[in-house]
């Protein structure tokens, strides 16, 4: 069992970690921006670090300045939360080597799954459906445009890290295709450090379904069902329900497989969500 933990994010999430964490005995350290210096993850802590300026480019996201806080503090894990450097592969890789504990999947798996271009490959391979698109990355707003009418209109214009909703623009023409991959590319870098798009054919009317995984070292896996997330608002979840009023035993049954199927060829440990 840890005595240290740090939260390398902050609100609500970093708020459930540390009372869970004090639930369990586990002393716990909060880090912070200028923004969030009197937050109540902060208050809460039992340690709590300052980290940089308000933008989370500066602060957050910059995995020498988390380092350098779990070194100052002797934390012996990390629990990333979601978002930020959750589904960073160097930032797994950094912690490795430092002897530090990631709270979370190996980083080959953060690596495949963590980069929506990759998992799109492994998902195929895998006998996963997927939706179609161009899965190599984008270099311009010409080769973007002419990639939009090889798929189709609409398309969806997606950065190939992170999610929240971030680097996200439907276009249903050149013009907007153009504008669209300058936005998303400008989004991406400023919330992601990653500002690789591709484009996949935007679904009218979708159903955005989400499965939670859980596998362990040894190869097991299982899934928890459905929640349903099609409720949003600029491309971010508004309300979760669950499970999904929409889904039949089958298709429920043969969505969870899939999923697993998935976590299983990536060698994914930890607790997932599958998004469709």
């Amino acid at each position: 069992m840890f005595d240290k933990i740090l939260i390398a994010n902050r609100g609500e999430i970093a708020c459930r970690v540390i009372k869970t964490a004090k639930a369990m005995g586990i002393k716990t350290v909060a880090i912070y921006s200028d923004a969030d210096e009197h937050a109540l993850h902060v208050q809460m802590a039992d340690e709590a670090v300052h980290i940089g300026p308000s933008p989370a480019n500066q602060s957050y996201i910059v995995i020498e300045k988390v380092m350098q806080a779990i070194r100052q503090t002797g934390a012996q894990a990390v629990h990333p939360g979601y978002g930020f450097l959750s589904e960073n592969r160097l930032f797994a890789e950094a912690l490795e080597a430092e002897g530090v504990v990631f709270i979370g999947p190996p980083a080959h798996a953060i690596e495949s799954m963590g980069d929506k271009i990759t998992s799109k490959k492994l998902a195929q391979e895998a006998g996963v459906n997927t939706v179609p698109g161009y899965m190599g990355v984008i270099s311009n707003a010409a080769e973007a445009v002419h990639i939009s009418n090889e798929v189709g209109y609409p398309v969806m214009l997606k950065a190939s890290a992170g999610g929240g909703g971030k680097g996200m623009r439907i276009a249903w023409n050149d013009a907007e295709a153009r504008e669209g991959f300058q936005s998303s590319k400008n989004e991406a870098a400023s919330s992601f450090g990653d500002d690789r798009i591709f484009i996949e054919k935007f679904v009218t009317q979708p159903r955005h379904i989400e499965i939670q995984v859980l596998a362990d070292s040894h190869g097991n896996c299982i899934y928890l069902n459905e929640r349903e997330c099609s409720i949003q608002r600029r491309n971010q979840k508004v309300i979760e329900e669950a499970p999904s009023p929409f889904l039949t035993p089958e298709v429920r049954k043969s969505m969870g497989e899939q999923s697993c199927a998935l976590a299983q060829a990536v060698g994914y440990t930890s607790a997932g969500t599958f998004k469709t």
